[in-house]
């Protein structure tokens, strides 16, 4: 089984020794917020949370080029209908769109949209978005974040609704902005393949949002990994680098339906529960070192995020200065975080 394992990660790593970087891409090349429309029947869609299928729509960008599009549902909570009224979407370009378009090289996106239809909700996108941003000023190895207002018209023009969303990055598109290329495992990767530096940032992270919604190394059942984690690398031990995403269980964010994982017996998202790798420990004294240092930056992308009521900005800041009462200085770090690690393979 480990030869194979070894086997799979070899495979990917060819022809990665010397990659070419990729040329900026507009969509997400600044972080302004842009103003798009999506027609499509998209009440047929949302009345059929179960369908694995694509339907065809057109995408208005902000200069007014109509781009055609294929939409999908995607997501596991936010995909039922008990818990959103609108599911989060997956957006394909069925033509690449122009050079003069600012969605120009983009082939396939993730689209976070507004769950609900009330002021509560659009305040919940806007703090997830921010955990986007805040990621990216921690590394480069991230996924960026592009906020939109959108305009949803059913096929016939009609006006369905008016709300916040935001496009995520591919994954492929930043793995090749790094130099690297994705990596796709199987439903567990090995521990060692990990890069400790990257894995204890990620752990240390989503212990500062108060997310427990993920894994790094595994997936569902019968799914490649990972858990709300996409990895990239050259295939090789060491070097895998895991990159978070979804952030709507995170304490940061709070939604009213996210819940911590049963087995970690605590009862809100608000709570810390350290998650990372024992033999991970010094990197992730490293990588506070860094949070430290970077506070008011990480704290400040509240304040910049069109939208984001003062009320909800000043929760977002109070529960992140609590993280970093905990991680003061390096002896914290030890006492506060890390003592709850888990050992190289639970």
């Amino acid at each position: 089984m480990r030869m194979r394992l070894i086997a799979q990660f070899a495979c990917i790593a060819l022809g990665l020794s010397a990659p070419a970087r990729a040329a900026e891409k507009p969509l997400f090349g600044t972080s302004d917020k842009i103003h798009i429309s999506i027609q499509a029947p998209l009440k047929s869609l949302i009345g059929n949370r179960q369908y694995q299928g694509k339907i065809s729509g057109t995408l208005v960008d902000p200069s007014g080029q109509n781009l055609p599009i294929t939409l999908a549902l995607r997501g596991i909570t936010r995909r039922t209908s008990e818990v959103c009224d609108f599911p989060p979407l997956r957006v394909e370009f069925a033509t690449p769109p122009p050079p003069t378009s600012i969605f120009a090289g983009q082939k396939k996106l993730k689209l976070v949209t507004h769950c609900r239809n009330t002021s509560a909700f659009r305040q919940y996108v806007l703090l997830e978005y921010s955990a986007y941003r805040m990621y990216n000023l921690l590394t480069p190895r991230s996924l960026r974040a592009r906020l939109a207002d959108i305009d949803y018209r059913e096929a016939d023009g009609r006006p369905l609704a008016s709300q916040i969303g935001f496009f995520i990055e591919d994954v492929d598109e930043a793995a090749h902005r790094n130099g690297m290329k994705q990596v796709k495992g199987p439903d567990r990767i090995p521990f060692n393949w990990l890069s400790s530096p990257d894995a204890a940032r990620y752990a240390l992270f989503e212990h500062m949002i108060g997310n427990h919604d993920w894994s790094m190394r595994a997936g569902p059942v019968g799914q490649h990994c990972c858990h709300n984690a996409e990895l990239i690398g050259v295939g090789a031990p060491g070097q895998t680098i895991p990159i978070p995403y979804d952030f709507d269980f995170s304490g940061l964010v709070d939604t009213p339906y996210a819940s911590p994982p049963a087995e970690l017996n605590i009862t809100d998202v608000k709570e810390r529960f350290y998650r990372g790798y024992c033999a991970h420990n010094a990197d992730v004294v490293g990588a506070a070192r860094q949070m430290r240092a970077e506070q008011s930056q990480i704290i400040g992308v509240l304040a910049q995020v069109p939208g984001l009521d003062p009320r909800s900005q000043g929760r977002a800041a109070s529960y992140l200065n609590q993280f970093f009462a905990q991680i003061d200085n390096d002896a914290d770090v030890s006492s506060k975080v890390v003592r709850r690690c888990l050992g190289n393979n639970p």
